[in-house]
């Protein structure tokens, strides 16, 4: 018998992002950004279109980049390991 991902609020199959103190590059994807939030994808979005989230993106040939420092500042991650 297959296994199958059970799918999460959004519909999509879980995806497994590591640890956010684990995380070594300067940016991550929307997806992930919003795994570590605990917001859906399209909230970010929401966030860079109207700039009225608590923190911007980059914005790289058209795609958003959220920097990690930024997400751990606003998570309260800065220097803690249990996140």
């Amino acid at each position: 018998m297959e296994t199958v991902n059970s799918p999460n609020r959004s519909g999509l199959a879980a995806a497994k992002f590591p640890r956010l103190d684990e995380v070594t590059q300067p940016n991550v994807q929307t997806e992930q950004a919003a795994h570590y939030l605990n917001r859906r994808p399209q909230t970010l979005r929401s966030w860079a279109c109207f700039e009225h989230g608590p923190l911007r993106p980059l914005r790289i040939n058209g795609r958003l980049a959220w920097p990690v420092a930024e997400i751990r500042r606003i998570t309260g991650a800065e220097g803690s390991a249990n996140v």
